[in-house]
């Protein structure tokens, strides 16, 4: 007598089922298959056997069939009806399921010390050594999902922030200030540091603030949604009900980085009549809510951060207000450096380092796109595999008009000492 009568899942066992698989564990590790996982594939019938005991449930083995192979994401048994053979004979019950479904392969994984172990081993599976488990969770649910295309979000793609070339000193200064408490919370909590919910970053045009935002983005594994003022003016109601809608939709969102550029143009310094009271005020409004959720963050970008009303700055609405400039010499080294990588050409690497000096990664960019073009063309005409030599480069450069005047890089500087807040 073994004391259980083994039958198929049936829907009514479910309640009973999940407490069971609360019951069940003998690990603190996590489950390679979430209970989300389980009740989806019992509810969708698929293979799946209990075992009863004086009419209680004291054992579960649930699977899930693809093609030829099946996953048993589930063998729960109750904590006194372990060490029995239990385990064994649902595994056995199960197996004659599967196969008899055309199931060639028989899969399991679990943690070191979980329930079953001794089980699967007993059944005639197979430990495999020498394997490591990779897992990667998605921030982004079914229902985010449809959010994020209603307000015309992104996944970035992974690898974004390693593809930010140079700019050494401002990587590091958003990597440790903004991403790293965002990705790391429990370690930011012990140390009573508060992740950031909303920075500034701002600079002339063509540094790269909107790449950072972008990569921001990427490291964290976070959607990406922009706000483009002209879109929210067009709601019905205008700019300030637009801001509004749009954030109580991100509000639904788990994780998220939002994106603003150009903020100046709905922030913008209510006293000389650049932005009206009332669309300051909703995006205030709306800043204060956002703040109050983990798992987001808003990244404002400027040109001219003293253009932006005094109050949109004010402490406790943006943690840190960062500039990005123009790129040092290192950072131009490692643009440069990557281009040349990429076309072979043999160019002194130092010489276009000083001869770029001033110039945005815009500019860089745009220069190295114009020779790739002319040497492409000259491939083109002559029949033959055009290079580039250092006169090509030169001239593109000397020819090239950058993006920053004097001017503007002393604005900067001033902007720096009188509004970062690092």
């Amino acid at each position: 007598m073994t004391g259980w009568h083994l039958r198929d899942f049936a829907p009514e066992d479910l309640e009973r089922a999940v407490r069971l698989d609360e019951e069940s564990s003998t690990t603190a590790l996590p489950p390679l298959f979430s209970l989300a996982d389980v009740v989806a594939a019992l509810s969708a019938r698929q293979p799946a056997v209990v075992a009863v005991a004086d009419g209680q449930l004291v054992g579960t083995v649930v699977a899930r069939i693809e093609g030829d192979r099946a996953w048993i994401l589930r063998l729960g048994l109750a904590p006194s009806w372990r060490g029995k053979g239990l385990g064994s004979a649902l595994l056995a019950a199960l197996e004659q399921r599967l196969v008899a479904g055309g199931v060639r392969s028989i899969s399991a994984v679990l943690p070191d010390g979980e329930t079953g172990g001794t089980a699967f081993t007993n059944s005639g599976f197979t430990r495999r050594e020498g394997i490591s488990f990779y897992e990667k969770t998605e921030t982004v649910t079914p229902h985010s999902a449809a959010l994020l295309a209603a307000l015309g979000g992104t996944m970035p793609p992974s690898g974004l922030w390693d593809q930010v070339a140079g700019m050494t000193a401002e990587k590091s200064l958003i990597e440790r200030r903004v991403v790293l408490p965002l990705a790391r919370p429990e370690l930011a909590e012990e140390h009573a540091v508060e992740p950031p919910r909303a920075v500034v970053l701002f600079g002339p045009p063509g540094t790269g603030k909107t790449t950072f935002a972008r990569a921001v983005a990427s490291r964290l594994g976070w959607p990406f949604v922009e706000l483009f003022p002209s879109r929210l003016a067009a709601s019905e109601g205008g700019l300030p009900a637009g801001i509004g809608a749009a954030f109580t939709q991100i509000a639904e969102l788990e994780h998220v980085v939002v994106f603003i550029d150009e903020v100046e143009e709905i922030a913008g310094d209510r006293e000389s009549g650049t932005s009206s009271v009332g669309v300051v005020n909703e995006l205030l409004k709306a800043l204060v809510a956002f703040r109050e959720r983990p798992g987001r963050l808003l990244i404002c970008v400027t040109n001219s951060v003293r253009a932006l009303d005094a109050a949109f700055l004010r402490h406790g609405r943006f943690d840190y207000v960062l500039p990005i400039g123009p790129p040092d010499a290192v950072a131009r080294d490692a643009m440069w450096r990557r281009h040349l990588q990429a076309t072979g050409d043999d160019v002194p690497l130092a010489v276009l380092v000083s001869a770029t000096e001033g110039f945005t990664p815009a500019d860089i960019a745009h220069a190295a796109r114009t020779v790739n073009q002319r040497v492409f063309e000259a491939s083109v005409d002559t029949g033959d595999r055009c290079r580039a030599d250092l006169a090509d480069y030169l001239d593109v450069i000397a020819a090239l008009r950058p993006t920053l005047t004097a001017e503007m890089v002393t604005a900067f500087e001033e902007d720096i000492s009188t509004t970062a807040r690092i």
